[in-house]
């Protein structure tokens, strides 16, 4: 600490002599001698919701040098602030590997000669061709010598709205840059404790001494080693082995130590220095593939989750996710339906029946690749959406809202659609019931898109990250994973044999089932409430009552004289074309305060808060969720606000974020991708090192406390981070 103060008193010091303009002494330099500093867009164009890559490229002059983010024992990081059109949003600064630079007794971390910091960047899902981006950037820094001198500069870029491909005049410096970037972690590390030194044991077998020139371990944290002592290497059989003095040689081993190793590897064709990273640094996003940079031998190429998939692996997980879909909770009412309509069409003879699963099955397949379609074609505009993107709009949601407890008014022989109760859609034609079957079909992939089932997450996710028709056949598989019990019962005689004969009793069925409906309609009322305000609610809940008022009037008419029933006809088509545009009208994107409100421990989720605190190595849970999403709410009830779960949080130093996408929102649709995964739920555990570990989308409180052993305790996490 006293060096540091030291330094940065001198630095002052540097700063009023150089401000004094021709008082300087003959060898001091103003901070524009000694770095050039720029700005550098990788893509010529950017478009919508595509991140890109920036450079702060510093050209240092010889002699003189800057520092890492940890500068060692004196100096200070260069440090962005950057100045963005709305929407877009700058990450944390992509390092690359340092160097040790000795000043006499100190050991500073830096870059001497150049070096080029990346930046990713992601605007928004739409710009305006009309409106060239204008990006800008404070850069401030302290340059070293044997005397110090803070600087600054100004950096401005203007980059064209278009197709985002790299810049070929650019290609080169971003190469370097990327190459020069630690890669993940090669080889395990294991962290013990000798006297007063440190001993880092990592597990590169196949290694030969007389190839290794030498190896040298920085830390993230600034004190947690001496970093002017020697460290010392070993080769042997077991791998690569530092001895590192500690700073406190007093104090507990940490847990862990984040950080990079880097090596000097001697080769036929001359030294090549390796670098890896061990901690938690986040994968940059690239307009171009960043194959170009150089893949250390042996180790495996990094892969998403779900770029391991297989058209035929992911059909498969699309198929069990839909069977699933059929036991969640928002399919229930459905179920319900399909269900007494098989019974009341047990007496029509196996052809008919058949006919009957093969319409719902029209009706699920057809509802699926529509819908996979309108998603391809909005993601395909730049759109940030994904799976349930249709529940977002308020609109929809009180549309299904009306539809069901329409439904549900039938159920209950308030009114009668078609004469007869053969499914939804009955009374659109008279074919016996079959359009009916395929309408019910298509308000199961309705009723179902709220929900995630297991195995269904990852398969979404690679289908939208291909070319239209692979897409087309994993939804396909999706929506007939859900229509095959149904289909099944239909096909399959001995199934059918199984079913009641029709009689009295179905009428009371059809009225209980009636229930389960109206609490479906509770729930999506619910959800309106937190995408509106109390004005659009109020509305949403005159259209119930509208809907109501139709559907007396309809059945009133049926019995009337036949003017009195042309009036209550016309009143109930009046009252649901006042459905409609109150259904229209609705406001949208409201935020929703409930879920955004801090509450409980949890903090509303953000990428900048997420990467703050991944970049001070805090554990961190993520809870991605919806006010429709109702697995969402049933892990939440059962899995993560038990009391048990919430201890653990604590004790360990947990933070809980929490991100709602009930409304859009860009920046949570781009995590979701990010994991391979087109809607919510998405659970991460980041537990202060490494990648996150992406908990299953079906939660139990075993499940949740197993993943938290992982993280240490805070009280000996918060030893570690304060040396």
């Amino acid at each position: 600490m006293i060096r540091r103060l030291a330094i940065l008193i001198l630095a002052f010091a540097a700063s009023l002599s150089a401000a004094a303009a021709q008082g300087v002494p003959q060898g001091f330099r103003t901070p524009a001698d000694l770095v050039r500093a720029s700005l550098v867009a990788e893509p010529a164009a950017v478009a919508g919701a595509q991140p890109f890559t920036l450079a702060v490229r510093m050209q240092i002059k010889p002699g003189w040098h800057v520092y890492w983010r940890n500068p060692g024992d004196s100096g200070l990081p260069p440090e962005v602030t950057w100045t963005l059109p709305a929407g877009f949003n700058a990450s944390a600064i992509r390092w690359p590997a340092p160097e040790r630079i000795p000043i006499a007794t100190l050991m500073n971390y830096g870059y001497e000669g150049e070096v080029t910091l990346l930046v990713p960047v992601t605007p928004p899902p739409s710009l305006d061709p009309a409106n060239p981006v204008q990006i800008q950037a404070k850069l401030t820094y302290l340059v070293c010598e044997t005397e110090c001198v803070p600087g600054s500069a100004d950096l401005a870029l203007t980059l064209p709205v278009g197709k985002a491909e790299p810049d070929p005049a650019n290609a080169a410096l971003f190469a370097r840059a990327r190459a020069a970037l630690p890669a993940p972690a090669l080889w395990p590390l294991r962290l013990s404790s000798q006297g007063d030194t440190l001993q880092l044991d990592f597990a590169a077998t196949g290694l030969k001494p007389e190839s290794i020139r030498n190896a040298a371990y920085f830390p993230y944290a600034e004190t947690a080693i001496d970093n002017a002592a020697a460290q010392v290497m070993t080769v042997d059989e077991t791998g690569l082995h530092l001895t590192i003095a500690r700073s406190s040689p007093t104090d507990p081993l940490p847990a862990a130590l984040p950080g990079v190793l880097t090596i000097d590897e001697v080769g036929t064709d001359g030294t090549r220095r390796l670098a890896f990273a061990y901690g938690d640094e986040p994968v940059l996003p690239a307009v171009a593939a960043a194959s170009s940079a150089p893949n250390p031998a042996g180790a495996p190429p990094a892969v998403a989750e779900f770029d391991a998939l297989t058209l035929a692996t992911a059909a498969a997980f699309a198929f069990l996710g839909g069977l699933i879909l059929n036991l969640m909770p928002c399919v229930f009412p459905v179920l319900s339906i399909k269900v007494l309509s098989l019974v009341r069409h047990a007496g029509e003879g196996p052809a008919r029946l058949r006919l009957h699963g093969l319409a719902y099955t029209a009706g699920v397949l057809a509802s699926f690749l529509g819908l996979a379609s309108l998603l391809i074609a909005l993601k395909g505009g730049g759109a940030a959406i994904g799976w349930g993107f249709q529940l977002q709009s308020p609109a929809m949601v009180a549309a299904l809202a009306y539809l069901l407890f329409a439904m549900g008014l039938s159920l209950s022989g308030v009114v009668h659609v078609g004469g007869r109760l053969a499914g939804l859609g009955d009374g659109l034609t008279r074919r016996a019931g079959l359009s009916g079957s395929f309408f019910t079909g298509v308000l199961a992939t309705l009723v179902a898109t709220p929900c995630t089932a297991p195995f269904m997450g990852s398969a979404v996710g690679f289908a939208l990250t291909q070319s239209a028709g692979v897409a087309l056949a994993v939804f396909a598989s999706l929506g007939l994973g859900l229509a095959l019990p149904f289909l099944v019962l239909t096909l399959w005689p001995p199934a059918l044999r199984a079913l009641p004969r029709p009689g009295a009793w179905m009428e009371t069925l059809k009225q209980v089932l009636a229930f389960p409906v109206y609490a479906t309609v509770a729930w999506l009322i619910w959800v309106l409430a937190q995408q509106v305000d109390p004005r659009g609610l109020l509305a949403a809940l005159i259209g119930l009552v509208l809907v109501g008022f139709a559907a007396w009037a309809w059945e009133h008419g049926r019995a009337a004289a036949p003017g009195a029933g042309r009036v209550a006809r016309v009143a109930a088509a009046l009252a649901l074309v006042a459905v409609a545009a109150l259904a229209v009208t609705l406001p949208r994107d409201r935020a929703a305060p409930s879920a955004q409100a801090a509450a409980d421990g949890v903090e509303p989720f953000t990428q900048a808060r997420l990467d703050a605190l991944v970049d001070a190595h805090r554990p961190v849970f993520v809870d991605m969720t919806a006010a429709w999403c109702i697995t969402c709410a049933v892990n939440e009830a059962t899995s993560l606000n038990t009391k048990a779960v919430r201890a653990a949080m604590a004790e360990r130093g947990v933070t809980y974020m929490k991100g709602d996408w009930t409304n859009q929102n860009p920046e949570i649709t781009r995590l979701l991708e990010k994991h391979g995964r087109s809607g919510v739920p998405l659970y991460l555990l980041y537990t202060g090192t490494g990648a996150p570990q992406v908990l299953p989308q079906i939660l139990t409180e075993g499940t949740v406390l197993t993943a938290l052993d992982a993280v240490p305790v805070a009280s000996g996490r918060s030893a570690a981070l304060t040396r």
